[in-house]
């Protein structure tokens, strides 16, 4: 018989990790009826805890809205930029969206979004120009901030409403909007502050014509207000709540890359108990876990290694794995290696590629989207099937 030691992953603790092994041990025996489950709770000993009940949370205590409304506005601006870093043509689609203004152009005049426009496509012609303007990240985006406003129909249509010191402002915010949120996604170190921010975006309204932005706030920005969720807001008042909610598997990770060496002594001392042939079947941190312990103990009787939505072959890859630094190969006892990751997951990664002569990859889509993929493996008869297809 063949006996199965289950690692779970970060943050799964009873009474889920009662649910989830139940779940397991019925995908297990319906796939192949002689398999022993045995649990490695390594996170009831090592999991993290918040030791001090939370000291280290700031509270919401009222202090910040003790600033009256300069902290209000704070919360609110933040809260709206967080839509327009998601988003950065919102306002000028808000704005476009209005009914249009009736009556043709005075003879003559340009209109405002070709005029824009020009601006832009002089900004985007002179690359020191563009530089100063926007000299806001560690590295450059403004060509391609640039361009998505030369490329946005939501420009041409908010011209058709907007004046044009509004339009200059807004697509100017749009400029800047979309220029931090490609820096903010490439890593880039540099973000700047909100005042920053601000002051870089009334340089760049002048030079697109506009007046510099006064107190007065436009109609498609009082739109954007309005229906900004105030995500930043609430998340900062729910602080406590989310971190108490969501230490355990972020501390997990932490507390086990600090001090791994009890996790790894405590499923070394429960695999040397079970009777061989053993299979180690880790999801998430367990996987890692597993995999430190391998490369640091012989343990001959273990014949295979399953993991799944592992991250180990990227810490091992990005010089992060505790016990094996890019390019040492995996000692010879290690023992051969079933790395099951959903192409959706993307705490998920590929073995094969890193250790040719161990592992095998397998993909397997649960059709759920990230995060939500993470955790939908062991729902999923296939995975059982693609395990018990390798089992000894």
């Amino acid at each position: 018989m063949t006996t199965v030691v289950f690692v779970h992953g970060t943050g799964v603790r009873v009474p889920a990790l009662t649910a989830l092994v139940s779940r397991v041990d019925d995908g297990l025996r319906r796939a192949a009826p002689r398999v022993r489950l045995v649990v490695c709770d390594w996170g009831s000993e090592h999991g993290a805890t918040l030791a001090a009940n939370g000291a280290s949370i700031p509270t919401d205590d009222g202090r910040h809205r003790g600033a009256g409304s300069a902290g209000t506005a704070a919360e609110a601006g933040a809260a709206e930029w967080e839509l327009l870093y998601a988003d950065p043509l919102a306002e000028l689609r808000l704005i476009g969206a209005e009914a249009a203004r009736s009556g043709p152009l005075p003879p003559h005049q340009v209109p405002a979004d070709v005029a824009i426009r020009r601006r832009l496509n002089d900004l985007l012609a002179d690359s020191d120009e563009l530089e100063a303007t926007l000299r806001l990240t560690a590295t450059s985006h403004g060509e391609q901030a640039v361009q998505t406003l030369l490329d946005a129909p939501e420009l041409a249509e908010a011209a058709q409403v907007a004046e044009a010191d509004t339009l200059a402002e807004l697509t100017a915010r749009a400029l800047v909007a979309r220029l931090l949120a490609d820096a903010s996604a490439a890593g880039d170190p540099l973000i700047p502050t909100a005042d920053d921010r601000d002051a870089a975006i009334a340089v760049l309204t002048t030079r697109l014509g506009g007046r510099p932005p006064g107190s007065e706030r436009g109609p498609a920005r009082l739109l954007l207000r309005a229906m900004t969720p105030l995500a930043s807001r609430a998340a900062v008042r729910r602080r406590a709540v989310i971190t108490r909610a969501t230490h355990p598997a972020a501390g997990d990770i932490l507390r086990y890359l600090a001090r791994g060496d009890a996790h790894r002594a405590q499923l070394a001392d429960l695999v040397r108990a079970q009777p061989s042939p053993v299979v180690l079947l880790c999801h998430s941190l367990g996987g890692i876990i597993a995999v430190d312990t391998l490369v640091t103990r012989a343990l001959p009787h273990v014949t295979l290694l399953v993991t799944v939505g592992s991250q180990a072959p990227f810490l091992y890859e990005t010089g992060a794995l505790p016990s094996l630094r890019y390019p040492r190969p995996l000692p010879l006892s290690f023992p051969a290696w079933l790395n099951i990751y959903d192409p959706h997951d993307l705490l998920a990664f590929a073995a094969q590629p890193l250790f040719p002569a161990h592992a095998t990859d397998v993909p397997l889509s649960s059709g759920q989207p990230f995060p939500h993929a993470h955790s939908a493996y062991w729902t999923n008869p296939e995975l059982y099937e693609a395990v018990v297809g390798h089992l000894p």
